[in-house]
């Protein structure tokens, strides 16, 4: 089984040191119940208008009122006092305006307060709790039939909450437009509402959201933390020592690269690189997401860009990083019909004009990262805009172990770890991917009560990420287990005899993931491979099924998995790399990255040609397979049994079977030169 590539972004827990950080500067606050210079707060304008309102609700009308028990306000209804009454029927309350001062000996004091009143000219009214409605209507009508008595006053009923219930009425249609206005000015995410400061909510959804990096909260990465990628980092390190001293540049002629895009695989530490150049660079920089400029509201992208390159100009010389530009820099359409987000596009165009436009933009540097290129607009890739493209490749077998050697150090090691060893299993593995393994070393050693984290630990970590969780209560039946033994023993006996075939690390036939068995090898790291190559590869695929075919009579579902490898990979041979001798030097893949959406690139006649040519590929292979594999029965047949009985076997043991391997890994031998080179550094032709 093969390692496959594993996405990757480095990581640098690296904390800021709390005694020298300073701390960020306020900005000003403004309105929307912000403090200004002068220090006023809009607050008050809220405290004095509510303060007014009730001023005039309690004052203005220029009345005055007692409350008296209601028994005497039955003596003072029968004796003519009252010239209209209001019940309130939700309160309880009776209000009575008063024609004349009573003549009661107890009601002297309100007698009093009439008259002055009355001079005054102001309205005099009396409140008393009624029993119920019903209770006070037969008193009214008591009152006016009683004898001697001047009841004449008119009866009214209402149903209304008092005072506090019109005061409600009229205070709020003004709290709803106080909240309105104040949601409008200082709430809806001011805090996060653009790096111009100003008003927030609503009124910022066009200013840009990106992140400042200044001295005052300098990033804390450096290119001491960014192992391997040397020659990535010679190319933005140049963009760091023309900021940092142009005259180096100029008095050549020279102009400084107006654009630089990070293109490679996920994880493989492009971010990182943009995080180096924040914390080692002396100017301004300005981080943001190309998913940020997206928004749900017409014309808000483009406005965004105008704001985000607004805020650069002012402060240039300056850098720009947009990561994961594909979000908003994909191609636009060129099909008549064909649906497009005119939204997008119009936030492209806008980017378009801001970096090579009829405007000069001097001073401001533009970094941007992405893992589709392909997909990216041509008007954006072109000189002018972004001048140099940066491949981040995964990391190659030196720069694993620059990058072991990271992550490793806050680890308690074994004396014995070969780090070269380890970088050697994990070829294709990102720098992420390598930090991975070395936190799952870290906890499987723990888990097993262990002081250090050896060698074992670490191959165990590699197996948890490439294959998955080990399934130890899976069951299987003898003849299932046998099977899957002599299948996997079939791949081991046909790569250990292949001069291109991959060096074997482990066979296992413990169930992991979707997995019942599995080869692990050390895929060798060629820049180009042949034909010879692909056809070994071809056939140390097939020898599970060749295997099960010769020495248990028939086939099962298990080599799934290698079929559709097998497959694929004699397809490329025949449509793509022109290994064909029928159809020699043509190739129909599409570097593009359309794919040929609409039709085949080739007719029916030719697509027939292709089945058969990828079926002679195949099927040679596997009588190849089956070949290697009767010359080896007897080693093929105890390695099976031994695989069966101990469930995993190691390169140690299949050499004790086979004898050592007759042909070099191609490794071993990049790992001698780069002894010879770390020996002997002043020498070039040792170079990797």
């Amino acid at each position: 089984m093969l390692s496959e590539t594993v996405a990757y972004e480095k990581d640098i827990n690296k904390r800021p040191d709390s005694k020298n950080e300073k701390p960020a500067p306020q900005p000003p606050r403004t309105s929307g119940g912000k403090r200004m210079g002068s220090g006023f707060n809009f607050y008050w304008i809220y405290i004095i208008i509510i303060a007014i309102l009730f001023g005039v609700y309690f004052f203005a009308n220029g009345e005055t009122s007692r409350e008296v028990g209601y028994s005497d306000f039955g003596r003072m209804a029968q004796e003519g006092d009252f010239s209209s009454l209001v019940v309130n029927t939700k309160t309880g309350i009776c209000v009575a305006r008063l024609q004349k001062a009573p003549e009661a000996e107890n009601l002297q004091s309100i007698k009093q307060a009439y008259d002055q009143a009355k001079a005054e000219n102001r309205e005099f009214s009396i409140e008393t709790n009624i029993p119920s409605a019903d209770k006070f209507a037969e008193d009214v009508e008591r009152w006016s039939q009683a004898e001697d008595s001047q009841f004449k006053a008119d009866v009214r009923y209402e149903k209304s909450g008092g005072g506090w219930d019109i005061l409600f009425n009229i205070l709020s249609p003004l709290i709803m437009l106080l909240l309105f206005w104040f949601i409008l000015f200082r709430g809806m995410g001011s805090k996060n509402g653009g790096g111009g400061g100003g008003i927030g909510g609503i009124f910022s959804v066009g200013r840009s959201k990106a992140q400042v990096y200044e001295k005052d909260n300098k990033m804390s990465v450096t290119f001491e933390d960014v192992a391997g990628l040397s020659e990535a980092k010679q190319e933005v390190q140049e963009i760091v020592e023309f900021l940092k001293n142009p005259q180096k540049f100029t008095n050549l002629g020279g102009k400084i690269p107006k654009g630089a895009l990070l293109v490679g695989p996920p994880g493989t530490g492009k971010t990182l690189l943009a995080k180096a150049v924040a914390g080692e660079a002396d100017v301004p920089f300005f981080s943001m997401s190309g998913s940020d400029f997206v928004e749900m509201f017409v014309g808000v992208g483009a406005s965004r860009v105008r704001d985000l390159f607004r805020q650069a100009k002012e402060k240039a010389p300056c850098i720009i990083f947009i990561d994961e530009i594909d979000a908003v820099g994909r191609a636009r359409s060129s099909r008549g019909g064909a649906p497009s987000n005119d939204e997008r596009e119009s936030t492209l165009n806008q980017l378009l004009t801001e970096m090579d436009g009829f405007g000069t933009n001097s001073g401001v540097i533009i970094l941007a990262a992405t893992n589709r290129a392909d997909i990216l607009d041509k008007a954006l890739l072109r000189a002018g805009r972004f001048d140099r493209q940066i491949h981040v490749d995964l990391p190659e077998l030196q720069d694993r172990i620059e990058i072991f050697q990271v992550h490793l150090r806050p680890l308690r090691l074994a004396a014995d770890l070969d780090i070269k060893k380890l970088a050697r299993q994990t070829p294709g593995f990102s720098g992420a991917d390598i930090a991975n393994v070395c936190n799952e070393a870290a906890l499987i050693a723990a888990r097993n009560d262990k002081t250090f984290v050896d060698a074992e630990d670490f191959n165990a970590a590699v197996d948890r990420i490439i294959g998955g969780l080990e399934k130890k209560s899976k069951v299987m039946t003898q003849e299932e287990k046998h099977s899957i033994a002599v299948h996997e023993a079939g791949h081991a006996t046909i790569s250990w005899f292949l001069k291109y075939g991959n060096p074997l690390v482990k066979v296992t036939i413990v169930p992991r993931g979707n997995a019942l068995g599995a080869a692990w090898y050390m895929p060798e790291e060629r820049q180009i491979v042949t034909y010879e190559a692909m056809c070994d590869q071809i056939c140390g695929l097939l020898g599970g099924r060749a295997a099960e075919e010769l020495f248990i009579g028939a086939i099962s579902s298990g080599a799934a998995n290698d079929l559709e490898r097998v497959t694929k990979q004699a397809y490329a041979m025949v449509a793509y790399y022109g290994m064909s001798t029928a159809m020699p030097n043509v190739c129909y893949y599409d570097s593009t990255g359309q794919e040929y959406s609409f039709s085949k690139p080739f007719s029916e006649e030719r697509a027939k040609v292709i089945d058969q040519e990828i079926s002679k590929i195949i099927a040679e292979q596997y009588q190849r397979a089956k070949e290697l594999l009767i010359l080896h029965q007897d080693g093929h047949n105890r390695l099976a049994q031994t695989l069966e009985e101990r469930e995993v076997i190691f390169t140690e043991d299949v050499e004790q079977i086979f004898g050592p391997r007759p042909w070099t890994s191609r490794t071993d031998e990049l790992l001698k030169e780069s002894e010879v080179t770390e020996q002997n550094p002043s020498n070039p032709s040792n170079t990797l």
